[in-house]
């Protein structure tokens, strides 16, 4: 395989950052996942990390090289994410469950696989042109199906960040998993959450990866835009891209033709806090979450041992 690969995260406006991302690769197998925690649920940023955590922790595991099916994997896996959130909820006697969107996928003898839950979103560019995109779980789309709203009153109605579906909460999570597409050389892979999307169109989106020669740049410029476009009532941005094979020969590219079968890389983007005037400090830090997400699993492989006859 051959890619070129870059993430960035930025807290924005908001207190801090309970958006989180990475990316895991081995000789013949890609997982992209980023996760945003939703804000209006308390320790979010728990949900976040435990569904980029599961899934990367699942992939180093598993893909030695390749997944016995990506498709399974990904619903596998996310439904675990939730299973564990509902478990450490009732352990830990949360007042109500931390949430979390999710979009993931996998990258594998040359197919891409996407699943996601909730608004965060993929994006499948080919010579400049929009291919595929995933749809919302949000209730402003469901309206727009329903031919309740048009196109333009999905941008400022009231409801337009109320999502319907997610990973944790009381009900499980509708896994929307889209048909895998084949990659071509120079196909270009986005992935953002909707403090990207929700201040820059598609369009937008489209013109600067068109105009943008390397991956790099065109995800740097894109997260400028969502920062310089974004009011005090903005969210935290974070974005995944990727351009698949080295038709640029570009320096960056990633080359996994030496790597060794059974050998697997993990980049998790770093989160920083940046704790504005008068701001409240994160509920939990990164320790504290990495803890209470240990707590969780060990109270999850407790659920699952057998009692002894």
């Amino acid at each position: 395989m051959k890619f070129t690969i870059f993430q960035n995260s930025r807290q924005g406006p908001r207190p801090y950052n309970q958006d989180r991302l990475a990316y895991s690769y081995s000789k013949d197998a890609l997982l992209l996942v980023l996760a945003d925690g939703m804000g209006g649920h308390r320790n979010g940023e728990i949900a976040a990390q435990l569904a980029v955590k599961t899934l990367t922790d699942a992939f180093q595991r598993l893909a030695v090289p390749t997944l016995s099916s990506p498709a399974k994997f990904l619903i596998d896996n996310i439904q675990q994410v939730h299973d564990m959130i509902e478990n450490v909820t009732q352990v830990e006697e949360y007042i109500e469950s931390p949430r979390t969107t999710i979009v993931t996928a996998i990258i594998q003898r040359g197919y891409l696989y996407c699943a996601h839950v909730g608004d965060s979103r993929l994006y499948h560019f080919r010579n400049g042109h929009l291919l595929f995109r995933t749809e919302d779980h949000s209730i402003v789309q469901s309206l727009y199906k329903k031919g309740m709203i048009s196109k333009e009153e999905m941008a400022t109605h009231p409801y337009k960040n109320k999502i319907y579906n997610c990973v944790g909460g009381e009900t499980p999570p509708q896994i929307d998993l889209a048909d895998r597409h084949e990659l071509l050389e120079g196909d270009t892979i986005l992935l953002c959450t909707d403090g990207v999307w929700g201040v820059i169109s598609d369009q937008q989106i489209k013109e600067i990866i068109q105009k943008n020669k390397t991956i790099v740049d065109a995800t740097t410029e894109l997260m400028d835009s969502a920062e310089f476009a974004s009011d005090e009532r903005g969210d935290n941005m974070s974005a995944i891209g990727l351009q698949w094979g080295d038709k640029l020969s570009s320096h960056s590219a990633v080359s996994t033709q030496l790597m060794p079968l059974g050998e697997t890389t993990t980049i998790m983007n770093p989160v920083t806090h940046q704790n504005m005037d008068g701001s409240d400090p994160p509920e939990l830090s990164d320790d504290e979450i990495e803890n209470t997400i240990a707590a969780i699993q060990n109270a999850l492989n407790k659920t699952h041992q057998k009692p002894k006859i």
